[in-house]
């Protein structure tokens, strides 16, 4: 879906911890639920992260296999988990367009607003 995996870097432990602290107050956007990871919900997160960068994803079900299932989404759709808490996973993948970032880290000089 999205081809940006080899050209994104690793997050640091600063970056995940800052990017965990601008998710607190997000709310999941997709819903993994009976039908399990599908491509509908891949869609779904492909284009959220696409416009958000900074994404939750809450397990309805499945929740005994979100480590593996957080997996294949970072796999799928070349984005990184940044944290979980309980039944929510909290995604980030880097928009490619410097225009568009929304998210700034500390230190870093880039465009867009944190």
């Amino acid at each position: 879906m999205n081809q940006e995996k080899d050209t994104m870097e690793k997050l640091t432990g600063g970056q995940r911890r800052h990017l965990r602290g601008l998710a607190h107050h997000l709310k999941p956007v997709v819903m993994v639920g009976k039908g399990g990871l599908t491509e509908a919900v891949l869609a779904g997160l492909d284009k959220a992260l696409a416009d958000h960068e900074l994404v939750k994803v809450k397990f309805l079900e499945y929740k005994d296999q979100k480590e593996e299932l957080a997996g294949r989404i970072e796999e799928a759709l070349s984005c990184e988990q940044v944290g979980r808490v309980g039944h929510v996973v909290i995604f980030y993948r880097l928009q490619p367009d410097p225009k568009k970032r929304k998210i700034n880290f500390p230190g870093r000089n880039s465009e867009g607003t944190s």
